[in-house]
C-alpha cells in the first residue's frame, strides 16, 4: 500500500464523531473539545505515516485504537495544568513550586470571600464606600507597633516577632514620631516600583553598586528603577561601599536613598557596607527618605532557628528606615503580594498614586493575607506552614523518615538515612541552611535520573533531587499527610 493510500484510509472528523464510542465522548465533553481531540489524534497519525512509521497492518491497529486515543487526548487537554505536587526537595520557599503554602485559615477565608459578597470596599459603619487596604493595615499596625518588640511568643520554638532592635536601641525617627502604615500590591517588584515612582520620579536615587541585584525571572533593580521614572545614581564598588560614597553623591537632584537587601546571594571576603543606622542618620541629615527593599521580609526572629544575618521588617523600621518593601509569599508565609510598610505620610502618598490602583490586589489576596497576619497576632506560628517547616528539628524529620522507610515492602528499592541540609529558598538567607535527615534511595534496576523522572511524572508528582547517584527525599517540606502516598508512589516508581 502506498503512502497516499495510507492517508486515504484515515477517517474524516465527521465520520469519527459518528462512531458510538466517540459520540459518547462528544455528549460528555462537548463538541469543541471532542473535535479538537479528533484533529490532534488524526494529525499524529499523519505524522507517523509521513515518517514511514506505519505500514498497512500497523495503520489498521492504530485505527482500531482511535477512540481510546481520543479519550486520552481529551483527558490530557481538559485536565488542570496547575497541579499540586509533593515537594520533597527540602527547599521551604521553592519559587518554582509556588513558594509558601497557605495556612488552613487562609484557605477558609479565601473560600468565604470567593463564594459570596464582602465588604471589600464598603464601610459597614457609615454605609459609604470604603478602602480595601484597611482590612490588613490594622493588623500590620499591631504587628509593627513598638509594643510588639521583645514580647514572648506562644509558638513551638519560642519565636518573638523581633528582639534585635530592642537590644541595640531604637535610633530612628519612627520611635519618636509618625505612625506606621502598610499597603499591598501584587508583588515586591511592584512595591519597589510604586515607592520609587511616588517618592523619586524625575530625581536621582542613590544605591550601592553591590546592591544592583537581579531577582527571579531576570527582573533587575536598575530596570525597575527605570520604569519608575527615577534616575539611578550608583555609588561605591561591587564589593565595597562606604557611607562617604553616599554623602558625596547627594546634591540638589537627589530624591531618595535606597538600600537593597542582597537576599539571593552573598559577597564575602574584602567587603564593606554601611550599617543601616549610618544610612538612617545620613538621610535625616539631608532630609531625604530612606527606602529599604528587604525582598523576603520576616516578621519573626529568624535567629530562633539559627539564621543570624537576615534582617526583619521590624528591625528596619525601628532603626528609622522610612519605607520598607517586602514579599507576602516568602518569609511571611502568606499569599503572593508586595508589602509597603513605613511612615504614614509617605505611604499615604503612595496610596494616592494612580499606579497603586493598577498594582492593587484582589479580595482573595486580602482574605489570605488577613488570615495569615491574624496567626501572627495570636502568636500561632505553627498555623503558618512555612514557619512550621522551618522550625522542624533534625530529630523530628529523622523519626518521620524512619517510619516512612520502615513501611516499604519491596525488593526493588534500597533506602538509607543520611544527614543533609534544607534550604529556606525564595531568595531568603542564601548562605543559611537547616540541618535535616534525608532518605537516600537506590532502585536496583532503575537509574537515579530515571527514578526521579518517574516520581516527577506520577500522580501527584513528587519533586526530589539527585545527589551522588541516589535520589534524595527531604521530609521537611513534605506534609505528614502525604507520607503514605509518597511511599506508595516510590515503590511503584522503583519497579523495573
Amino acid at each position: 500500500m502506498s503512502t497516499a493510500d495510507l492517508y486515504r484510509d484515515l477517517p474524516a472528523i465527521d465520520e469519527l464523531l459518528r462512531q458510538p464510542e466517540v459520540a459518547a465522548l462528544l455528549a460528555q465533553d462537548g463538541q469543541s473539545a471532542t473535535t479538537d481531540a479528533c484533529r490532534v489524534v488524526l494529525e499524529r497519525l499523519r505524522e507517523e505515516i509521513a515518517a514511514d512509521h506505519l505500514d498497512e497492518a500497523k495503520l489498521r491497529l492504530a485505527l482500531a485504537g482511535i477512540p481510546a486515543a481520543i479519550r486520552n487526548e481529551l483527558s490530557r487537554s481538559l485536565s488542570y495544568s496547575l497541579r499540586p505536587v509533593i515537594n520533597a526537595t527540602g527547599v521551604v520557599l521553592h519559587t518554582n513550586l509556588g513558594r509558601a503554602p497557605l495556612a488552613q485559615s487562609a484557605i477558609e477565608r479565601i473560600r468565604e470571600a470567593a463564594t459570596t459578597y464582602s465588604n471589600l470596599e464598603f464601610d459597614l459603619e457609615s454605609g459609604e464606600r470604603g478602602k480595601r487596604d484597611v482590612h490588613v493595615d490594622r493588623l500590620f499596625r499591631k504587628l509593627l507597633s513598638q509594643e510588639q518588640v521583645g514580647q514572648g511568643p506562644t509558638g513551638r520554638a519560642g519565636m518573638p516577632i523581633s528582639t534585635h532592635a530592642a537590644e541595640v536601641g531604637a535610633t530612628g525617627a519612627l520611635a519618636r514620631h509618625s505612625l506606621v502604615s502598610t499597603i499591598v500590591v501584587n508583588n515586591n517588584a511592584a512595591a519597589v516600583l510604586l515607592a520609587l515612582n511616588t517618592l523619586a520620579e524625575g530625581g536621582e536615587v542613590i544605591v550601592s553598586r553591590g546592591e544592583l541585584v537581579e531577582i527571579g525571572g531576570s527582573f533587575r533593580i536598575p530596570d525597575v528603577m527605570t520604569k519608575s521614572g527615577a534616575i539611578l545614581r550608583e555609588v561605591g564598588t561591587t564589593n565595597r561601599t562606604r557611607i562617604s560614597d553616599y554623602e558625596r553623591a547627594i546634591h540638589e537632584h537627589t530624591k531618595l536613598l535606597l538600600r537593597v537587601h542582597r537576599s539571593n546571594f552573598e559577597i564575602t571576603g574584602f567587603t564593606e557596607q554601611p550599617d543601616i543606622r549610618e544610612l538612617v542618620d545620613l538621610a535625616a541629615k539631608h532630609k531625604l527618605p530612606l527606602v529599604e527593599d528587604l525582598g523576603s521580609g520576616a516578621l519573626f526572629d529568624l535567629r530562633t532557628i539559627g539564621i543570624n544575618n537576615e534582617p526583619s521588617v521590624i528591625d528596619s523600621l525601628r532603626f528609622g528606615v522610612h519605607v520598607v518593601t517586602y514579599s507576602g509569599d516568602k518569609l511571611l508565609g502568606g499569599p503572593q503580594a508586595g508589602l509597603i510598610s513605613g511612615r504614614e505620610n509617605l505611604v499615604q502618598k503612595m496610596r494616592g498614586n494612580s499606579l497603586f490602583r493598577a498594582l492593587r490586589v484582589d479580595k482573595l489576596t486580602y482574605a489570605a493575607l488577613e488570615a495569615t497576619l491574624l496567626a501572627y497576632v495570636k502568636r500561632d506560628h505553627d498555623a503558618v506552614p512555612a514557619l512550621r517547616m522551618m522550625q522542624l528539628s533534625k530529630a523530628e524529620i529523622g523519626e518521620r523518615a524512619e517510619n516512612l522507610v520502615s513501611g516499604i515492602d519491596s525488593t526493588d528499592i534500597e533506602t538509607v538515612l543520611v544527614d543533609g541540609e534544607s534550604l529556606i529558598g525564595g531568595g531568603s538567607a542564601p548562605s543559611s541552611v537547616l540541618p535535616t535527615r534525608l532518605i537516600a534511595i537506590t532502585a536496583k534496576n532503575v537509574s537515579a535520573n530515571e527514578l526521579v523522572a518517574r516520581l516527577r511524572r506520577s500522580d501527584p508528582p513528587i519533586i526530589a533531587r539527585v545527589e551522588d547517584g541516589r535520589v534524595m527525599l527531604d521530609l521537611r517540606t513534605v506534609f505528614p499527610t502525604q507520607d503514605r502516598v509518597l511511599r506508595q508512589i516510590l515503590v511503584r516508581a522503583a519497579e523495573s
